[in-house]
């Protein structure tokens, strides 16, 4: 939460130091090795990519209420969409719990990972689309840095702190779809949750997904993001006014345990909100 003398305009430093030299250790040192992961979800499985073959406590990997709430989540017998798999850290998880996965991942080195990733632990559930989710059918320029593989954007804001970093940019065009449209034009399976981390954009594909929430009426995972507090509280205004207009009134904060209103949105600028449906 932010301090109450803290400039609400003032951009975060979503990447600090040691988040950038262990990005460079893992690409130039590790990237081509295969290991088996010592901690966290994935505890077991075999991965490129990432240190997860250090201790927890010298990776980072210490347990948070994120990674609590994934390993009490009973996903037995459901199909889950992955919007904005990344690598595969959840993909792989969700992989090895539900019936189906469903993954969309534009990134063209993410997907590259994510597919060695997947073949590594043979993995047959899942079906990997190469196209970002939004609210409209177009193409678009996406932006990512070598050392924050994780922050690949579309996002003018975003993409903007991106260039700022001064790391190096990779540019890409690439499509995106919406949910409403790719279901039923892919013969997609019906989603019964619905994991959204894309970067600021997690609104857009939420409205491109309008159809697809009042049909199926799956449980919603949405990681919030924004480049200050000021963005952040009216990104997470919107997504809460959007899902309490389309009867998503059950909305739980991961972090705070506090169950989410239009009233009290500002909670859910940092973290994750788990939706499910009050429709009946």
């Amino acid at each position: 939460m932010a301090h109450p003398n803290q400039n609400e305009d003032v951009a975060f430093a979503h990447y600090s130091l040691k988040h950038r030299v262990i990005a460079w250790v893992s690409i130039h040192v590790f990237g081509s090795v295969v290991y088996t992961v010592r901690h966290g979800l994935l505890k077991g499985m075999k991965r490129k990519g990432g240190i997860g073959w250090l201790p927890a406590a010298l990776s980072g990997g210490a347990v948070n209420a994120e990674h609590q709430f994934w390993s009490g989540l009973d996903l037995s017998g459901m199909t889950v969409y992955d919007v904005g798999a990344f690598q595969g850290l959840l993909t792989l998880f969700f992989a090895s719990r539900a019936k189906q996965v469903v993954c969309f991942e534009p990134n063209t080195q993410n997907n590259k990972r994510l597919m060695e990733n997947l073949q590594l632990n043979d993995i047959k559930n899942v079906s990997v689309r190469k196209v970002g989710v939004g609210s409209l059918q177009e193409s678009k320029t996406m932006v990512s840095s070598p050392l924050m593989p994780g922050g690949a954007s579309v996002d003018g804001k975003m993409v903007a702190g991106i260039l700022e970093a001064g790391d190096g940019t990779v540019t890409e065009q690439i499509s995106i779809v919406t949910l409403d449209q790719e279901i039923p034009s892919a013969g997609l399976p019906a989603p019964d949750f619905i994991k959204i981390d894309i970067e600021g954009l997690e609104i857009e594909a939420l409205r491109g997904a309008r159809a697809t929430l009042a049909l199926y009426k799956p449980i919603l995972f949405l990681e919030m993001h924004g480049e200050t507090i000021r963005e952040k509280k009216a990104k997470a205004a919107a997504i809460v006014a959007f899902l309490w207009e389309n009867n998503y009134r059950n909305i739980f904060h991961i972090e705070s345990g506090s169950m989410i209103t239009p009233e009290n949105s500002d909670v859910t600028m940092q973290g994750h909100l788990y939706c499910k449906s009050s429709a009946t």
